[in-house]
């Protein structure tokens, strides 16, 4: 029978602040950035979302419901910092570990009784681990499947522990709300509740027809989710498999809207060194290159461009952005957000003559060689020229960029 964790880090931005800042201990705080900036919440204490706080909400909002709060910047260094060390506990107890995002993982802890002993010991040895290692709190939840450690982990919030003897699953996800189910958001818990299904029992009551026949594929992926199973589109492969990322990419919202071509242009430059960087990291070449553009009044284009050899190099991310840029921005019109995507990844740069390959394999090793210099001194050490005049704070829900979020 599998034996499968969840780690869920309880408010992990907040409760790193906390370290370093002890005052805020006990008191509403929120993360994402000032209350008359533009953006939204990435974490907010316990004590703040006894106001209604909550992440993804826009920090003005935040402010309105909670006045008296502490509203801190972030960190992101210092959460993908406590994020590795964390990481490095799960793997003394196993090497199937899955990092379902920066704070919380799964892991399969099947056939490790010898070592750790039986689930509900094994949860508690884990939990006080990861305590001892970081100071930090978590809560675990373990079962036969991800979806009820999943499930288990938010019930045991905060710092708590529930397992799920196997044989149990229905009888403990029957009284739950069907929003408790990964994947099910508004619109349809709203559709659900819509045919008289509010409860996970209700849904596992259901003939797997009928939900296929009004909720198509989904339907019956939540027949089995209903069960316990991890069943359909949220949990896909096996724990510990790694799957490469489609797409890598970084945009930013401006604090202000603008129609300077030369801030634009910086802004771009910048980025594309992010998305050149993790490129490299992951060691792909990209031949697709995205820009995103959003206007004032919110409407969002995207517009792409397929390069004829694939490429890892900040420069030609940028041109080819920036070209993207000149051609379909309306000029005048001031920009709220903007994005670079690259795609369309292979191992290698392609078939090119023989100056061109010299010239790429120069700019590579440079770039590599200002990568390592990043690593050393932080990533404001090496920037291009016209990028230093586009940087920005980088925002706490890029703490763990996107690409490298594993699938959940």
């Amino acid at each position: 029978m599998r034996s499968i964790f969840h780690v869920d880090m309880d408010a992990f931005f907040v409760s790193v602040e906390e370290l370093y800042d002890p005052s805020l201990k006990g008191k509403p705080v929120v993360v994402g950035g000032q209350a008359d900036q533009r953006g939204v919440v990435s974490a907010a204490s316990y004590a703040a979302r006894k106001f209604g706080v909550h992440s993804a909400m826009p920090l003005r909002t935040a402010h309105q419901l909670c006045p008296q709060a502490i509203f801190v910047e972030g960190h992101p260094d210092r959460y993908r910092k406590y994020s590795n060390l964390v990481k490095g506990v799960m793997d003394q107890f196993t090497p199937l570990v899955e990092m379902a995002s920066i704070d919380e993982a799964y892991l399969d802890m099947t056939g490790t009784e010898r070592l750790h002993g039986p689930p509900m010991l094994a949860a508690h040895k884990l939990h006080n681990a990861i305590k001892a290692e970081t100071g930090l709190n978590n809560s675990t939840g373990a079962g036969t499947s991800r979806l009820v450690a999943k499930i288990c982990s938010d019930q045991a919030k905060p710092h708590g522990i529930v397992w799920i003897p196997p044989g149990a699953e229905a009888a403990f996800l029957a009284p739950l709300d069907v929003r408790k189910v990964p994947g099910v958001g508004k619109v349809t818990e709203q559709k659900l509740h819509r045919y008289g299904i509010r409860q996970i029992g209700d849904l596992a009551s259901l003939e797997p027809n009928f939900l296929a026949e009004h909720f198509g594929q989904w339907g019956l992926a939540l027949a089995g989710k209903s069960k316990g199973l991890d069943a359909g589109g949220w949990f896909r492969g096996e724990i510990g498999e790694e799957q490469d990322p489609k797409s890598i990419s970084h945009e930013h919202t401006f604090n202000v809207d603008t129609a300077d071509v030369d801030s634009l242009e910086a802004t771009l430059a910048h980025m594309s060194e992010k998305v050149g960087r993790r490129l490299r990291e992951h060691g792909f070449f990209a031949r697709t290159i995205q820009l995103k553009l959003r206007y004032s009044d919110f409407s969002t284009f995207t517009r792409a461009l397929t390069l004829h050899h694939a490429t890892q190099t900040d420069t030609e991310i940028y041109q080819t952005a920036r070209d993207l840029l000149r051609k379909n921005w309306r000029v005048g019109q001031p920009i709220r957000l903007l994005g670079v995507q690259t795609s369309g990844f292979s191992e290698h740069a392609g078939q090119l003559d023989l100056l061109d390959g010299a010239k790429h394999d120069r700019m590579n090793k440079a770039l590599h060689a200002a990568d390592k210099l990043r690593d050393k001194y932080g990533e404001g050490s090496v920037s291009l020229a016209l990028g230093m005049k586009g940087r920005f704070k980088e925002r706490t829900h890029d703490a763990l960029p996107n690409d490298a979020m594993p699938k959940k």
